[in-house]
């Protein structure tokens, strides 16, 4: 079973499913949000995402319109996201817990999006296709 959690452990959850493939994803919103180059994200159904969180302490922004980013309140760790009108949440794939993979349940990495607003100081990868916005056959 996959399980993940935030730095404190006030917010828990596991997967009864497989994980979509990994993006990476540079639009400026995920770089502030996880002070980073990039967010590695996979898409999990709705129907396998179990998530288990201390009273009062999952806390939600939405970052852009439709679009809910969720994170420990205690601690600050953005945990997933949610789209309105989605049957999926966007798996921030920071918070897995480590032990919890092994190579038969990792899924491969898919691609880079929103290369158009990477940060100046990155060099990314040539190995793994890049996209300007969205991946044009995707329509997270």
């Amino acid at each position: 079973m996959i399980t993940g959690s935030c730095l404190c452990g006030a917010v828990k959850y596991s997967l009864n499913g497989p994980m979509g493939e990994i993006v990476h994803c540079h639009c400026e919103t995920c770089r502030k949000t996880h002070s980073s180059a990039f967010s590695s994200v996979a898409a999990v159904a709705d129907t396998d995402f179990n998530l288990q969180v201390a009273v009062n302490q999952l806390g939600c922004f939405e970052s852009s319109p439709g679009k809910r980013r969720y994170f420990c309140q205690a601690c600050g760790s953005h945990l997933y996201a949610k789209r309105d009108n989605t049957e999926h949440v966007i798996l921030r794939l920071g918070s897995l817990d480590d032990s919890s993979l092994t190579v038969e349940n990792t899924p491969r990495e898919r691609n880079h999006i929103w290369v158009s607003q990477q940060a100046n100081w990155y060099q990314r990868d040539a190995e793994l296709p890049a996209f300007d916005e969205y991946e044009p056959s995707i329509s997270d």
